[in-house]
């Protein structure tokens, strides 16, 4: 009987979950032949690196959010957590342990910065909020400490390769999002879920909430400062400030996505279509000669209608 029914429970949880994406997808596709009808560059291999290597860092601080959102979370520290992992991958590639060292303190300095945010926020029991609000400031001083102008120093080659003219970027997204799956299969994984969509019931099954919180904010910085990295090395360089859109654009992708922010609701593939759908939607106004402050607009209510659309469905259905 479980060998039968299994498959079907599966089933049937990826159907409900995946119900509200279909609408996204075919939004998402729409977008992208339209950009290739404006831009047929981005069907040859170089037109597409450069295309997935824009929106990889949108990607990744994407994932970074939504993970916190899954888990009934939110952080404001994206922007700066991108900066510091800019500036510390400039600062520390020129030493005595060079790129892997850069590297690994890139990595360290997120997942640390993350679990003492996370930390703050399970064990006073603070608003995650207003902690990563005040975390951004501190953040953010300390990339302008540690490096006040842009500068630093990032090899050619890793920029070569990170940035170069063939799909690298695409690639590690791939291996991301299977490293993504594999996570999700782990107790921990699950875990995230569990927290986010009820705490009370989640900890009454024996998950435990708070480690689960901790783990989740540890891991969403890690994916911040690893896309300062990235930012780096496709600039050539550390910026301070760099970051700094990311935060609200990271917000939005997750919302464009599905991602709800009371916790439980959305998946990452859906995210990952948000921050898809708010890339191409960005080049395709560019290309269609939108002035900024119209694309600001556009975006503005296209996210509105995102967002409005599904809770207007929802009420309806409950209405019939």
């Amino acid at each position: 009987m479980s060998t039968i029914s299994s498959p079907r429970l599966y089933g049937s949880i990826q159907l409900r979950r995946n119900r509200g994406l279909a609408g996204l997808y075919l939004v998402v596709a729409a977008f992208l032949i339209l950009y290739a009808l404006l831009f047929p560059g981005i069907l040859s291999i170089g037109g597409f690196s450069k295309f997935t290597q824009n929106w990889f860092p949108l990607a990744l601080v994407t994932m970074a959010q939504a993970l916190l959102m899954l888990n009934g979370g939110i952080t404001l520290a994206i922007g700066p957590l991108v900066s510091l992992g800019a500036v510390i991958a400039a600062t520390t590639m020129q030493g005595a342990l060079g790129v892997p060292g850069g590297i690994l303190a890139v990595a360290l300095a997120g997942l640390a910065i993350g679990a003492v945010i996370g930390a703050i926020v399970t064990h006073l029991r603070l608003p995650a909020i207003i902690v990563t609000l005040a975390g951004s400031f501190i953040i953010g001083g300390v990339a302008l400490i540690l490096l006040p102008r842009p500068g630093g120093f990032i090899p050619d080659w890793l920029s070569t390769a990170l940035a170069g003219h063939t799909p690298v970027a695409f690639l590690l997204l791939v291996v991301i999002l299977v490293l993504w799956k594999v996570f999700l299969a782990t107790p921990l994984g699950l875990g995230i879920y569990a927290a986010g969509d009820n705490p009370v019931g989640a900890f009454r099954s024996g998950v435990p909430v708070e480690r689960v919180k901790v783990a989740a904010f540890a891991l969403s910085g890690l994916l911040a400062t690893l896309t300062g990295l990235f930012v780096a090395a496709q600039t050539g360089s550390g910026d301070p400030v760099i970051g700094t859109p990311f935060t609200l654009n990271s917000i939005a992708a997750a919302v464009l996505g599905g991602v709800g922010f009371l916790g439980g609701k959305g998946t990452m593939r859906g995210a990952i279509c948000g921050s898809l759908l708010l890339s191409v939607m960005i080049n395709v106004m560019f290309f269609l000669g939108f002035p900024p402050v119209a694309q600001y607009v556009a975006q503005g209510l296209i996210i509105v209608g995102a967002v409005a659309v599904p809770e207007l469905l929802g009420q309806w259905r409950a209405r019939r």
